[in-house]
């Protein structure tokens, strides 16, 4: 099945969204910051987007430039900031099987449905 992580909050995420109620197929909202992802959930998330965990950090959070923006993080390290603080997790992010894209622009859905 597909899921969207989603923030209902972020437009990006509201027109990712919108990519999947208008393409008729069932899917599955996850509110990730109600639903914090375990971190073996982020892993999975990482593997199938065949990304680094840095690049699924929202480097223009608040958060982010307060506590971690000059620190050296491991992978380890990184999963747990996102755990800790979700709001640094990109959004929308749109899982259909074992492959995954980050919904920014929301014509990136398009590529996995």
């Amino acid at each position: 099945m597909i899921k969207i992580y989603h923030n209902s909050r972020c437009s990006k995420s509201r027109e990712g969204l919108s990519v999947l109620e208008n393409s008729g197929k069932k899917f599955e909202i996850v509110k990730y910051l109600e639903d914090i992802p375990t971190k073996d959930e982020l892993r999975n998330i990482i593997s199938c987007l065949g990304i680094k965990p840095i690049n699924l950090v929202r480097k223009t959070e608040a958060i982010w430039k307060e506590k971690f923006k000059n620190l050296s993080l491991s992978d380890e390290e990184l999963l747990d900031a996102m755990i800790t603080y979700p709001k640094l997790i990109e959004r929308p992010i749109i899982i259909n099987g074992k492959s995954a894209v980050i919904g920014r622009p929301a014509s990136n859905i398009k590529s996995i449905l």
